[in-house]
């Protein structure tokens, strides 16, 4: 039988699915905590065969990152997530992870029941994976999105210069805030802002890369002009197409 481990931030959801688990003969869910800081020092204490893990959980650390803490302990310890959560940030964590194998991803929604968690537990057990499409879809929007950032382009400095132009504030106002006497360095951390988003075209003046450059941060996406002013984006098959801030 399969000792797991059920780590749920609201205790009364993690105690009834405990129950539920216990009852269905093929698991031991007899081990529960709350937060991911819980989860690892229950693995180091006494070693379990899987976990069952919100996404979102009490402490710094959430579900995946508590899961990526477990397997720098136990290598390819099998994890099924679930979560109810949609922000970005989850699955941008999830890319970020390194987790290839021995895992499920699913939407509590749809697959919170105890007959229908047992068959991906041990799935992951196995060392297949399984991802809901609906998060699949989610990841790679993300993927989409991160890989078409324009922020990713700039050096530190240059992304906070970004988002102060983006504000609306002049070179002399930006100096001041990042505390610089010369607002010259800003002109200079402009023009790597300009060349790094393809807005340095000699026949584009400094106030229409400005503006651009602005519109970049604010879309949050790199926005390319042609001759006639027509602004274009990437497209999810990687082409450029007709872009509208409608």
């Amino acid at each position: 039988m399969l000792r797991l481990l059920v780590v749920e931030d609201n205790s009364r959801l993690g105690g009834a699915l405990m129950a539920g688990l216990e009852r269905t003969g093929q698991v031991q869910a007899s081990l529960g905590c709350e937060s991911g800081e819980e989860a690892l020092q229950i693995c180091l204490r006494e070693p379990v065969d899987a976990i069952l893990m919100d996404v979102q959980l009490a402490g710094p650390m959430n579900g995946i990152e508590a899961a990526v803490a477990i397997r720098r302990e136990f290598p390819r310890l099998p994890v099924v997530f679930y979560s109810i959560q949609d922000d970005d940030a989850y699955y941008r964590a999830f890319r970020r992870s390194g987790i290839l194998s021995h895992y499920a991803y699913v939407r509590k929604s749809n697959y919170l029941l105890p007959e229908m968690i047992v068959p991906l537990v041990e799935d992951a057990v196995a060392g297949r994976s399984f991802i809901d499409p609906d998060i699949e879809a989610r990841v790679q929007e993300v993927r989409l999105k991160d890989d078409n950032s324009p922020m990713a382009l700039l050096e530190p400095g240059e992304q906070e210069v970004a988002r102060m132009l983006a504000a609306g504030m002049t070179n002399e106002e930006i100096a001041s805030r990042m505390g610089f006497t010369d607002k010259r360095t800003i002109s200079r951390t402009n023009g790597r802002i300009y060349a790094a988003w393809g807005l340095d075209d000699t026949n584009t003046d400094t106030k229409v890369a400005r503006t651009r450059a602005a519109l970049i941060v604010k879309a949050g996406r790199l926005i390319q002009w042609d001759e006639e002013g027509r602004a274009y984006v990437l497209d999810e098959r990687g082409d450029w197409v007709p872009w509208s801030m409608a």
